[in-house]
């Protein structure tokens, strides 16, 4: 059932999911979108892997590098990368970094908690 009104939300009063020592995510998931922020630091990684989701993100400041299918994009504070559902892809923090990303549909997997590429070891 759709939400009959609108809901605002503080990034700074969510607690933040610390998914490795390097990164941390506040999300909010609506009926079809999930928006994250995430700060990064220096040397963190996302590890390879695809989603279902079509995802956009929008770097805030910093400098990530990402590899989707192969191809190297060096994304830097104002930029945006979308990539394409079921792309496969990790990350490389190259400058401290904030970022938002837009998921659609929502992100079960962070929901339910089986996000485990984001957790495995190196």
């Amino acid at each position: 059932m759709a939400q009959a009104t609108a809901v605002h939300y503080r990034w700074t009063d969510m607690a933040a999911e610390h998914v490795t020592p390097s990164i941390a995510r506040r999300y909010v998931t609506g009926e079809r979108v999930t928006v994250a922020r995430f700060e990064l630091a220096r040397g963190g990684v996302v590890p390879s892997h695809s989603h279902e989701q079509e995802q956009v993100t929008c770097v805030l400041s910093g400098v990530l590098k990402f590899r989707v299918n192969g191809q190297d994009a060096v994304v830097r504070g104002g930029e945006v990368l979308q990539i394409p559902g079921w792309a496969e892809h990790d990350v490389e923090v190259i400058e401290d970094a904030v970022a938002i990303d837009v998921f659609c549909p929502v992100r079960r997997d962070w929901i339910e908690k089986t996000d485990d590429y984001f957790r495995a070891k190196s």
